[in-house]
């Protein structure tokens, strides 16, 4: 048993053929067969008017022609536009810059933790809500309660091995009042702010 496939093209289309095995005799019959799926199909007629390449899908960039993708999300013309990329400082800032101070000052405690920006892991915490500071101090909010944060958490870090870190202001965040004592406690304890 052998199969035949032919491969014809023109310019307007492609056309495969398969032609049948010979006619076997069985039982006096003749059958048709073969081994293929695609024999089973006589002709697979592939027309060259919706090929590969479609200038309607392209874009002209500089000189060169780039093929838009069928799955992008983007439409045409952001796919014109520069992609949306980050900053030199962006994307390396949080290498640069790997520890970041938070601190937040609610109305009846003051919080502090030190961050690592790459893996989120919390180097340091202090917070007067804490069990030892909650009944050691007399205010959990006022100048020495600041100050007794910005130690804990100068102390801390230094066990962790971090001798340099950054605070981030918010907008329009002035650095004064209690959060320029934790700041200035900080520095006083060896740890410098970059």
């Amino acid at each position: 048993m052998s199969s035949l496939c032919s491969i014809s093209t023109s310019s307007s289309s492609l056309i495969l053929s398969s032609d049948f095995c010979k006619h076997r005799a069985d039982n006096g019959k003749n059958i048709n067969s073969s081994l293929s799926f695609v024999s089973s199909f006589p002709q697979l007629k592939i027309s060259s008017a919706e090929s590969i390449w479609n200038p309607s899908l392209s874009t002209r960039n500089k000189g060169l022609v780039i093929q838009a993708a069928a799955y992008t999300r983007r439409s045409r013309s952001e796919i014109e536009k520069r992609p949306n990329k980050k900053s030199w400082k962006q994307r390396t800032d949080m290498y640069m810059r790997p520890f970041l101070l938070n601190v937040f000052f609610s109305k009846r405690f003051i919080h502090a933790k030190v961050v690592h920006r790459g893996t989120c892991k919390v180097i340091s915490v202090a917070s007067t809500n804490a069990k030892d500071l909650r009944n050691t101090l007399p205010s959990l909010i006022d100048n020495s309660a600041c100050k007794t944060v910005g130690l804990l958490i100068a102390e801390r870090s230094k066990e962790c091995d971090v001798f340099a870190m950054s605070y981030e202001p918010k907008k329009n965040e002035r650095i004064e009042g209690k959060l320029g004592i934790i700041l200035d406690t900080i520095k006083e304890n060896g740890i410098i702010f970059v």
